[in-house]
């Protein structure tokens, strides 16, 4: 691997960072380095390509930002998995969608408790500030790999005793099983951010890495809100996808 990294870091009147960073997304392409493997570290690329420390690691950013590398918080770089795809059209929760692409979702619940409405979240249930709502705060994974963690505020007038539920799975299971609540009406919103402070230590990531933030309103046929969700994605983990219909 060392006589081609350093071929590599020498081609082309380019930045070098690009040569080394194509080395290591053809390798990825090829399968030499397959999904899950880990890469070397980052000073034996900088010995095997003889490239600078900072060249190898901006290299491995511009790999991160693509998408096709991940750090695991002081373990090093690995090749990413498949990202699912999402349909924010469609509505089919997490464990649904998942599951229907061959992959394994689960669900941990890190905390559910009542707070008192903020003025944002006031302002999107039309209720006072300081109203109780319950607040659900979960980390999902995909193959065991954590992707995303969400926190969901629900009216308690929709689901009393909700808190009391095990929430570890699927919410619309329970919301719809246990409550008889269908939702009929999503209002997606996404944007991308960067993973900070709690979230990132919840995704086991450094602070900063970049993500994709999924605001989500539920309503149902009364035009209630049923959920407020914000899911703070890995943006390496979801592909967005829309399939839209013109008119012939």
């Amino acid at each position: 691997m060392i006589g081609p990294m350093q071929k590599a870091a020498e081609a082309g009147s380019g930045p070098h960072y690009l040569a080394l960073r194509d080395h290591l997304a053809g390798e990825i392409a090829q399968g030499a380095l397959a999904v899950g493997a880990r890469l070397p570290s980052e000073r034996q690329l900088q010995l095997g390509s003889g490239a600078a420390r900072g060249t190898v690691r901006e290299a491995l950013f511009q790999l991160e930002a693509e998408g096709l590398i991940y750090r695991r918080d002081r373990s090093g770089w690995y090749v990413s998995p498949p990202p699912v795809v999402y349909d924010p059209t469609r509505w089919a929760g997490f464990m649904a969608y998942v599951a229907e692409q061959g992959r394994v979702p689960t669900t941990e619940t890190l905390g559910k408790q009542s707070v008192a409405a903020s003025a944002a979240d006031a302002a999107v249930f039309g209720c006072a500030i300081g109203t109780p709502v319950f607040a659900l705060d979960r980390r999902r994974a995909i193959d065991g790999r954590p992707v995303l963690v969400e926190r969901i505020l629900v009216d308690p007038a929709i689901a009393p005793g909700l808190l009391d539920e095990v929430l570890d799975g699927s919410l619309t299971a329970v919301l719809t099983g246990r409550y008889g609540v269908r939702v009929v009406r999503n209002h997606v919103e996404m944007r991308p951010c960067a993973l900070i402070k709690d979230v990132a230590r919840a995704l086991g990531v450094a602070s900063g890495t970049p993500g994709l933030l999924v605001v989500r309103c539920s309503y149902d046929a009364d035009d209630r809100i049923v959920e407020y969700d914000h899911e703070y994605w890995r943006h390496d983990a979801i592909r967005v996808l829309v399939e839209v219909r013109t008119r012939d």
